[in-house]
């Protein structure tokens, strides 16, 4: 590490190796290369006096990318791609000549882009498929544990815990399907030559338009692309990048949601994120156990959120057939974008493989809420009991408020239960009253919903979820 010198955050503290790699200079050079040797070999399959000496030459050396020789150029051609054409060439003298042939520098810029995409999207849709599989044990394993659920952060009704889980669930199956759309409509750019009217293809094959098709059809299979663009200027349209960030921002929502919700039931004590035997929660603080995981999936997802306007702007800016105020944005925006999310993921896997749950916790809170949550139930008994639904629906209104008032105001525990059997309009006992408030009969059809979500939503996507090892620094 070079401590004077900035180095992302990213790289060193957050994204995986993976991720990082498919952003890296070996991996945009080396696809470059890869690249040019698809082209060569399309060509001369199509008739172009290409040799197989040629195209052995640059296979030869297609991986070690001499750097050094690439950076004198460009510092003298100032552009990138001759830089590298001619640093190529220096390493094979006799394909020095068929090098780039007839392609313009979003040939390799704007199919390597591409390429890495789908490779990135792929890995972050293998990482968000462990996610929903590691979820997808906690949702069944606390498909019936009662808890208390909330409107407006206020105690509203019951439901499980493992139902709570399948809300987080279901935001990112929405993600996943997403993910598989835009995955599916990715596509090479081709070879469309300088303004995309392939003017340099034409005039190489003597306005042969099969061979032309043809050429491009070779090389999109060479890279596991089933089509190209149909149309484009001399970029694929920025709409693709647009796209691209946008399934990456949802993802950083469904995080982010998830890792809020986290940090509210880890605030109650009803659940923790996992703390390590000798983590420290505060440095004034022997005693915190703060929610510090979840933390950074907010912060890394609000990065992402924010960051998804850049390409939307560089969709809506690109001036005719193209112009080059995207490529330093491009740079930073979608590789960062990529990074941060496969950071948000690598947490997210930490967090849900050990998630820890507190039911005397959970079963105190609900216990403490029940008597007003039940008051309805309490109400319809003692109808059938022989009394006015009216008359006893505003007695038990006014025993409700004076046991909200000895809670909030008095710090006393809820007595509703007691205020009720002691008032001898309503002829019930304090233990008939007790079997009433059984919190599995307020959890509505949760256990049924968490299991039919599972089966008819998660496992037809879910399959073996397969995921690299992830390192972090948590």
């Amino acid at each position: 590490m070079n401590r004077q010198k900035y180095e992302s955050a990213f790289s060193g503290r957050y994204a995986s190796k993976e991720m990082q790699y498919l952003f890296s200079q070996d991996m945009k050079f080396t696809t470059w290369r890869k690249l040019w040797i698809s082209l060569a070999k399309a060509e001369k399959a199509l008739g172009l006096s290409i040799t197989d000496e040629q195209i052995a030459e640059l296979e030869a050396h297609a991986d070690d990318v001499n750097y050094d020789t690439a950076e004198a150029y460009e510092k003298k051609l100032r552009h990138d791609v001759m830089s590298h054409v001619h640093a190529y060439g220096d390493q094979c003298p006799k394909a020095r000549g068929i090098i780039h042939l007839g392609a313009t520098s979003c040939y390799v810029g704007d199919n390597t882009d591409m390429i890495v995409n789908k490779k990135a999207l792929e890995l972050v849709r293998n990482k968000l498929k462990a996610v929903l599989a590691n979820l997808r044990e906690f949702a069944l394993k606390y498909k019936a544990l009662p808890c208390l659920a909330y409107t407006h952060l206020q105690p509203a009704q019951l439901t499980t815990v493992g139902k709570r889980a399948t809300l987080w669930m279901y935001d990112l199956y929405l993600d996943l399907c997403d993910l598989d759309f835009v995955i599916d409509s990715l596509a090479l750019l081709g070879q469309k030559g300088t303004t995309g009217t392939q003017a340099s293809f034409m005039e190489l094959f003597d306005g042969d338009e099969a061979k032309i098709k043809e050429l491009e059809a070779r090389i999109a299979a060479d890279f596991g692309f089933s089509k190209v663009v149909p149309v484009a200027g001399q970029t694929y349209t920025r709409k693709f990048d647009s796209r691209v960030t946008n399934v990456l921002a949802s993802i950083a929502q469904s995080a982010a949601k998830f890792a809020t919700d986290m940090r509210l039931l880890q605030s109650f004590k009803e659940m923790e994120e996992p703390f390590e035997k000798n983590q420290i929660g505060s440095s004034a603080m022997p005693y915190k156990r703060n929610p510090m995981r979840c933390e950074r999936i907010c912060a890394l997802s609000r990065y992402v959120v924010a960051d998804m306007i850049n390409p939307a702007m560089t969709a809506s800016t690109q001036w005719l057939e193209r112009t080059l105020d995207d490529s330093a944005n491009r740079r930073i925006a979608i590789s960062e974008a990529f990074l941060a999310v496969d950071a948000i993921l690598g947490i997210f896997l930490n967090v849900t493989s050990d998630l820890v749950v507190y039911p005397k916790v959970i079963e105190a809170r609900v216990m403490a809420e029940l008597p007003f949550i039940a008051s309805e139930n309490i109400m319809m008994d003692l109808v059938r009991r022989g009394g006015d639904r009216q008359e006893i629906h505003e007695k038990i209104r006014v025993h409700s408020i004076a046991a909200g008032k000895m809670v909030k105001e008095m710090g006393e525990k809820n007595d509703m239960l007691e205020r009720i059997a002691a008032d001898p309009s309503f002829n019930i006992t304090l233990e008939e009253l007790k079997d009433i408030l059984v919190p599995s009969l307020y959890v509505g059809r949760s256990e049924h919903q968490v299991e039919e979500f599972i089966a008819d939503y998660i496992d037809p996507v879910l399959g073996e979820a397969k995921v690299s090892s992830v390192e972090l620094s948590v």
